[in-house]
């Protein structure tokens, strides 16, 4: 029974994860997208995060929720861009935030205020999809290439 009890509080936890990382933010984007197209112009930025990228044994709870709103942030621009809508994905890596404090120190770990500056800048610039800082561009290019038999065998 206390396998049970377990199993139901592990559905919750991802109840809630895709509640707050997922249904919340397409309700907010399809209200968006009703407003802006009426207008025939405006930019959408949707913070996702690089832990959608690739489904990590640590975090892939986490992780499946995030590469769900980048999917359902693709399609959207697709699907706005002819209307004069930009939509542009936000993936951020660590940042130090409350949801990170209980976190060791880490060099891949970016100040919130510059991830914020680079959201500005994708905004104006009307980038499609920015990694922040940077780095994760790059960082997420090779992970997102190592065969699966490997990955699956790295700690991270």
């Amino acid at each position: 029974q206390a396998v049970g009890l377990d199993i139901v509080f592990r559905i919750c936890k991802m109840d809630k994860l895709f509640k707050v990382n997922v249904l919340s933010p397409i309700g907010i984007l399809m209200a968006l997208e009703e407003a802006m197209t009426v207008r025939k112009r405006g930019v959408i930025a949707v913070i996702s995060s690089v832990a959608g990228d690739r489904g990590r044994a640590s975090n892939f709870a986490y992780g499946s929720t995030k590469a769900a709103i980048t999917a359902f942030v693709s399609g959207m621009r697709a699907r706005l861009l002819p209307k004069g809508v930009h939509v542009i994905t936000i993936k951020p890596g660590m940042v130090a935030t409350a949801m990170t404090e209980h976190l060791p120190p880490s060099p891949l770990m970016a100040d919130p205020k510059a991830v914020a500056r680079d959201i500005v800048k994708a905004v104006i610039h009307k980038k499609l999809v920015v990694y922040t800082p940077g780095f994760w561009r790059l960082i997420m290019f090779v992970i997102s290439h190592i065969p699966e038999k490997i990955f699956m065998k790295l700690k991270f």
